[in-house]
Order: C-alpha cells, then sequence, then structure tokens
C-alpha cells in the first residue's frame, strides 16, 4: 500500500515505537510538550516509545500533527540507524542542550537514510582514506603530521584548498549542510558543526545556524575531518580531541612550512586581511597562527584579538560560495528526477515531507509565484493614469482610483466591486474632482455603495481639484 493512502487505523497496526521517539528529537521536544500537544499523559508518551502500548488511531494522528511528520513516519519497513549522542563529535557540549544535541543526531540518522535510498540509484564515491585514518586503526599519527600525510594523500599539495567541501565530498566522505532552526527568529540553536564516523561512510553536518560565515565554515569542516581521521569514532567531551582537531585544521588549511612566509612578523591587520582571502580562513585563526609559530608575543596576541573583535571584520554567507556548499545528494536527486523520480516519490518512499528532504539536500526552497490581478471586462470605462500623480498605480495601463484597505495597494474597479468593504475610493489632489465617502465608525474611505446602505454611518466629503 502506498505510504499516502495510509491511514491511522493502518499505522497504529504497523507501529514503529522507535519512529515516535526519533521524530520527538527531531523536533527537540519533551515527553511533556507532547502532552500539552497531544493531550495524552507524559507517561503514555513514554508507553507508546518503548512499545508498551500503541496509539489509538486519532492519537496517531494528533502525534503527526504535533511533530509535523506524514502519519506514515511512524510505520515499520524501512531500514534505520541510532545514531547516539556520545558517537557524535559536538565542537562545544557546554553550549548545547541535551534536546538540541539528541535534535542534531536525528537529523543526522535521517542523512544516513536520505544517502542509503540514493545510494541504491546513484553511484556515490568510495571511502577514500589511508589506513592509518580507517575507523579500525590504532596507530593515528600526530596533529600536524596527520594534516601534511592527508593533503598529500589526497594530493592536495601545499598551496590553499580552493573548495575543502568538494574536497570531502569527493573522497567519499557524506557532507551536508542544513539549518536547524525552526525559524529565523529561533536563537536557542547553539549546534556548531559535527562528524559522526561510526557508520561505513562518514557523516560531517555542518550548519549555519551558530555564524552564517564561509571561513568559520570551512574551519568547523576541516576540524571535524580531524575527528574523523585522528579519532575514529571516539567522541564525547574530551577537551583534548577537540585542540587535537583544531591544531589539524590549521595545519591541513594552512600548512606551516607555506604560511609562514606570508604571515607579517608584527601585527598587521591590512596584511592579515589578505592572507585571509587567498587561504580561506579567518583572520582570528591567522592570528592564533602567528602566535604558534611564535611570530608574536602572548601579550601582543591578545591586544590584536581585543582590536579585531572591535573591528569586526565583514563575514560572507556560506551560500555564497557554490564550492562550499554540499553537492553531492543534491546532484543525486537531480539525476533521479531526471530518471523520472521526482522528489516527492522520493520522500514519499522515506515517509518524510518534501521540506524535509530539501533541508537534508541542501535545496533551496522554490521561489513563492508572484500574484497580480485578473483585468475583468467592465474595467473598459476606468481611465488613463496621470503620470504626473505619484500615487497612482497602473494595470494594464488603467489609472487604478480604489485602494485595498487590508494591502493598502491599488485595485481595479472591479475589484474594489467585488469587495465594497475593504476598499476606499480616492481622487486626490491630481484627480479629477470627486465625492469621496468616509465611515463615522472607521474612519476608512467606503465605496459609494456602501455609502448609500449605510447613510447613518458615512460621511460625504467633497474634494475639487
Amino acid at each position: 500500500m502506498p505510504p499516502s493512502s495510509l491511514t491511522p487505523t493502518d499505522v497504529a497496526r504497523a507501529f514503529d515505537p522507535s519512529r515516535l521517539e526519533q521524530a520527538r528529537r527531531l523536533r527537540a521536544m519533551t515527553k511533556a510538550d507532547m502532552h500539552r500537544l497531544v493531550g495524552v499523559s507524559a507517561a503514555a508518551i513514554g508507553q507508546y516509545e518503548r512499545g508498551e502500548i500503541v496509539p489509538r488511531a486519532e492519537t496517531i494522528s494528533a502525534l503527526a500533527a504535533a511533530l509535523d511528520v506524514p502519519i506514515s513516519f511512524f510505520t515499520l519497513g524501512r531500514p534505520a540507524v541510532r545514531v547516539e549522542v556520545a558517537q557524535a563529535s559536538f565542537r562545544r557540549l557546554r553550549s548545547t542542550t541535551v534536546g538540541q544535541q539528541q535534535q542534531a543526531t536525528a537529523y543526522a540518522e535521517l542523512v544516513w537514510e536520505l544517502s542509503r535510498y540514493l545510494e541504491e540509484y546513484v553511484e556515490f564515491p568510495d571511502v577514500d582514506l589511508p589506513d592509518w585514518a580507517q575507523s579500525e586503526s590504532d596507530d593515528a599519527p600526530d596533529p600536524v603530521s596527520a594534516a601534511q600525510l592527508m593533503r598529500s594523500y589526497w594530493k592536495l599539495g601545499t598551496e590553499p584548498i580552493p573548495h575543502l567541501v568538494y574536497q570531502l565530498e569527493q573522497h567519499g566522505i557524506l557532507t551536508v549542510l542544513f539549518s536547524m532552526k525552526e525559524d529565523e527568529l529561533d536563537p536557542k540553536r547553539k549546534i556548531d558543526a559535527f562528524s559522526i564516523s561510526s557508520l561505513p561512510r562518514p557523516i560531517v553536518v555542518l550548519t549555519p545556524d551558530k555564524a552564517d560565515d564561509v571561513l568559520r565554515h570551512r574551519f568547523s569542516a576541516a576540524h571535524e575531518l580531524g575527528h574523523i581521521v585522528l579519532h575514529h569514532g571516539r567522541h564525547g567531551t574530551d577537551s583534548q580531541m577537540e585542540r587535537d582537531a583544531d591544531t589539524f585544521a590549521a595545519e591541513f588549511l594552512t600548512p606551516r612550512d607555506t604560511i609562514q612566509n606570508e604571515l607579517p612578523r608584527r601585527i598587521n591587520l591590512a596584511r592579515l586581511d589578505d592572507v585571509s582571502q587567498r587561504w580561506g580562513v579567518s583572520i582570528h585563526s591567522l592570528l592564533y597562527r602567528c602566535k604558534e609559530l611564535e611570530f608574536i608575543s602572548d601579550s601582543t596576541y591578545r591586544r590584536a584579538w581585543i582590536t579585531l573583535n572591535a573591528v569586526k571584520p565583514t563575514t560572507h554567507s556560506i551560500r555564497d560560495f557554490p564550492g562550499e556548499r554540499p553537492e553531492l545528494m543534491k546532484n543525486a536527486l537531480a539525476l533521479l528526477d531526471e530518471d523520472g523520480t521526482p522528489l516527492a516519490d522520493v520522500a514519499a518512499d522515506l515517509r518524510v515531507s518534501v521540506k524535509t528532504v530539501r533541508r537534508l539536500a541542501d535545496i533551496d526552497e522554490p521561489a513563492a509565484p508572484r500574484l497580480s490581478l485578473v483585468r475583468s471586462s467592465d474595467d473598459g470605462d476606468r481611465r488613463q493614469a496621470d503620470p504626473i500623480n505619484p500615487h497612482s498605480e497602473q494595470e494594464g495601463g488603467t489609472a487604478m482610483s480604489n485602494r485595498s484597505s487590508i494591502s493598502g495597494r491599488f485595485i481595479s474597479n472591479a475589484a474594489a466591486a467585488r469587495h465594497p468593504r475593504t476598499s476606499v475610493t480616492e481622487s486626490g489632489a491630481n484627480r479629477t474632482s470627486a465625492t469621496q465617502h468616509r465611515s463615522a465608525i472607521t474612519g476608512h474611505y467606503i465605496t459609494p455603495a456602501a455609502a448609500a446602505r449605510h447613510p447613518h454611518t458615512s460621511v460625504t466629503e467633497n474634494k475639487k481639484k
């Protein structure tokens, strides 16, 4: 039976408790949140998720509405994976709540499901890592040596890497970029970037939620590559692992044997800005590199850091740099579409919404259609617009003397006649003399017909040129 034709009763018969728990994590909701939205107790939500009882059909509909998923999402019958928070390399655990971490890993699970689905039809690049970087290896070199070896293994030389995310994807590392914010005003999302190397194909998750800055984004991608090749799935709260990944990223992006010839020996922010643009790393990172290479003292570094924070260098959005946006899954979906499997079918097979697939594959939402008024046959007697009058808008070369009291825009006579209660008839200083009618209750101008229907609640005003 197609997922779209499933009824709540059908879903109840094939209910998968783990999918309810996953959907709740995707929305970063607690059981108490679900209680308030659905009307069943938090204890009952827990029983549903543990498989102790099956929700009734009407409850399934309420759960799907609260969690913004199709009801078919809750059904058995498709591959799934569970990613624990301890398996993900969150860069700053202290700044993220448990709910946010669980939300991020739930998204990573869907990334795995989408990639697995796509790999059944589209050939992805093989994972291309040296033996010492494999998940079963216990012989990783130090971070600086690892970065140098990775550059050599991928034949990147010692010059700047122009498209870092492209390189990750070409060597089989699944990289995704999406926001976990519910809307633009959501200030709570603190997830910066994380990676998962415990799955057959390593995954790097990047997000603009904390800072939509391409230079920070590139460093985050290199940092997560460091986790993948150095730590082999051993993640957690170890601050030393974070420092190792930072050291790896700095050497991978700016090899010391090359960058030391370009860095100033005295603080020169203009010079650092030039180097920043050439190498694709932030001035803050280069400033730290100067201190690390002992070109400047700790006190000079601190003063320069304070100055730099006061200046606030210009940032550039990730979305302005196509080579730093993941393309692998987006291109795979495009290939499927060309082959006759549109995005809606992929979403239906995965039992998620089209919006979710777009988010996971970093596909921009289609632009909203532009609406315009349809000219009707009874608009033929409208006057030509006066080009001198700045308040006169035209439609089909005809003057618009009626203004919508909802949108504030001029509308056609026919539209005003159809909606007399939401339109104002105007004649300004540059129009011919006319009689205007104003509602004594609302203060808005109304049509002559409306004034005639309500003579006791309207005011007639005469205005001449």
